[in-house]
């Protein structure tokens, strides 16, 4: 294995303004990577954050609108100067009960959660292997075997990045590595209480919580090293495991 230096690099981060992107826009700065960080609708937050990463831009495009996303590839490497690595980080995660689940809300999920990072891949892939080298991190999530039922177009979406993941790193080697981080307990739900915090503590078997940093060096670890691909690896303090 030969670790690949990052310094001087340049990477497209989905969904990176905030929360686990905001972690992994910050990680990459600190080894020298001109970040672009993508945004929907955190502009604000997006300028502030790439006011500390060195070097880097920020674009905004909605996912789930085919026209924009074909956009983004071409924008970051054409203002970054090229593309090196590529991380498909945004996602929409809706409580969706079964029997409130509309076609509407079901395609907006597999839009953004799995045929927007598919795409991206693809567009952002074909281009590292034409340069010669790249790589690419799918966030999937611990539980894409044991989803929970009222979030199924979530998980049948992210159950399918896994998959591509796989069969992108086929297609796309030996230039090109793609691998997957699936976070578990990291960081509550936006408008979660403490009970969720004290369940999902318990259920897991460190007994805390990640933090985003965590899914942030697991996803600098896949970039960096140059034997590891087609992988999924869980980033959820033994959660699997209970």
């Amino acid at each position: 294995m030969s670790p690949v230096d990052l310094g001087g690099r340049t990477a497209l981060v989905t969904g990176g303004a905030r929360r686990i992107g905001r972690a992994i826009c910050l990680a990459l700065a600190g080894k020298g990577v001109r970040v672009a960080i993508h945004t929907r609708s955190s502009e604000a937050e997006a300028r502030d954050l790439a006011e500390r990463c060195s070097g880097s831009i920020v674009l905004r495009a909605d996912l789930a609108d085919p026209a924009e996303r074909a956009r983004l590839v071409p924008q970051a490497a054409e203002r970054l100067g090229r593309l090196d690595f590529l991380v498909n980080n945004a996602s929409v995660y809706e409580r969706t009960p079964l029997e409130e689940l509309d076609e509407p809300s079901w395609e907006r999920s597999i839009a953004v959660n799995l045929t927007a990072p598919f795409f991206l891949a693809r567009d952002a892939g074909l281009r590292m292997r034409a340069a010669g080298s790249g790589a690419i991190v799918n966030v999937t999530d611990w539980a894409t075997e044991r989803p929970y039922a009222d979030r199924l177009p979530y998980f049948a979406a992210k159950a399918g990045l896994e998959a591509a993941t796989r069969g992108l790193a086929r297609a796309l080697a030996p230039e090109v590595r793609v691998n997957a981080v699936a976070p578990g307990p990291i960081l509550l739900p936006e408008g979660a209480g403490d009970d969720l915090a004290a369940a999902m503590t318990s259920a897991t078997p460190l007994g805390r919580l990640g933090g985003p940093e965590a899914v942030a060096e697991a996803v600098l670890f896949l970039l960096g090293h140059d034997f590891v691909t087609g992988e999924t690896l869980r980033v959820d303090g033994g959660r699997w495991l209970k």
